[in-house]
Order: structure tokens, then sequence, then C-alpha cells
């Protein structure tokens, strides 16, 4: 048995242009653009929706939003969505990068949020 829930919504966008979609994304949602200390690549948008991580992300790849999964147990949650559809494309440290059907990006990320938090707001898996 495990728990998971959505964490966090990702504005992916290239690296060299990630500083003005931080900027833009700001100033939409009217939320402080805040550098990730030691993770250069993430900028948090906080408070932008209450209950979940905003960020936007630098990649070596074309935008696109996709969402971030927390668990108690990532092998257990991976499994329990590649059971249902999805396809493992990519592993970084803890983090598996999984396409859902559709073409949908998502990760399969370890608890971030406050482990109170969590245990209110998490489903549990059998």
């Amino acid at each position: 048995m495990h728990r998971s829930r959505v964490f966090a919504l990702l504005f992916d966008a290239p690296a060299d242009q990630a500083a003005d979609a931080a900027g833009f994304w700001a100033a939409a949602l009217a939320a402080p653009a805040v550098p990730a200390p030691g993770e250069p690549q993430f900028t948090r948008l906080e408070g932008a929706i209450p209950g979940l991580a905003t960020i936007v992300q630098a990649v070596d790849d074309a935008p696109r939003h996709h969402l971030d999964i927390e668990t108690d147990d990532v092998e257990a949650e991976t499994a329990r969505l590649v059971a249902l559809g999805a396809v493992q494309v990519a592993q970084w440290l803890e983090c598996r990068v999984l396409r859902a059907p559709g073409g949908h990006l998502l990760c399969v990320v370890p608890v971030h949020t406050d482990p109170d938090f969590f245990a209110a707001h998490a489903r549990t898996w059998q």
C-alpha cells in the first residue's frame, strides 16, 4: 500500500526562454517568482495555485506543461501508472519521467510537501 497526490504543475520552457517565462507567469498569476535554492532550473511561483506547487522549469526541449505526482513509494506509484498505460521514458535522480497515453509527460517524485499536508491530501492505493 502506498499514497500519492498531484504535487506540482510545471511550465517547461526552453532554457534560453525560462527567465522570460517565469516573469510572464509570475505577473499573470500574481505570484512572486522565487528561484529554487540549489536547483537553478526551477523557479517557483509562490502561492499561484493554493495547495499545488507551481514551477517554471528550464528544459532542453520544447515548451510544454507537466504534472509531478509525489508519493511515499516511487517504485509502487510508477508501477501503478505503468499498469494504467504510461511508459517510463527517463529517470533523473529519484524522479521517474513517464509518458501517459495521449503523449503527456508526468513525473513521479518522492514526497516534497509537509508530511502532515501530504497525509491529509494523498490518496491511498493498494
